[in-house]
């Protein structure tokens, strides 16, 4: 495991092995949500960087992408602004926070939705790098 300390001071490890144990480890009603979960972000964004971040998994494209975790009652999938707001309408029925979607647990995970999600979150992301200069076309 590589391990390096980011800018806002968070520890990142780098690696699909460290989201496989998080996968692991979950409790296990979970764990079948957050497998799913990762094959939605890795098939809308193969070349995407995996690790852990904030002690869940994190997605890099082009800066941060998306990140998931487990809870109790709800899988939460963690997005930087203004994607959220910005979905605001489609996210009814849903419980959204400024960066972040909380997914019942015992209701099947809105593919659809979550992949537009990280397909917004990502052309933002490669809108911000073309605007810098750091991607080539």
């Amino acid at each position: 495991m590589v391990t390096k300390v980011a800018a806002e001071g968070s520890q990142k490890s780098i690696g699909s092995h460290d989201v496989d144990a998080y996968i692991r480890t979950a409790p296990k009603e979970s764990r079948a949500k957050l497998a799913q979960l990762r094959r939605i972000i890795k098939s809308v964004v193969p070349e995407a960087k995996q690790g852990i971040s904030y002690k869940i998994p994190y997605y890099d494209y082009h800066g941060p992408l998306v990140w998931f975790a487990a809870f109790k009652e709800h899988i939460g999938i963690y997005l930087r602004p203004p994607v959220i707001a910005e979905h605001r309408q489609e996210l009814r029925g849903y419980v959204p926070t400024k960066s972040a979607v909380h997914f019942q647990m015992d209701k099947p995970l809105p593919v659809a939705l979550i992949r537009k999600l990280v397909k917004a979150r990502m052309a933002k992301n490669k809108a911000f790098m073309n605007k810098r200069g750091h991607i080539d076309h």
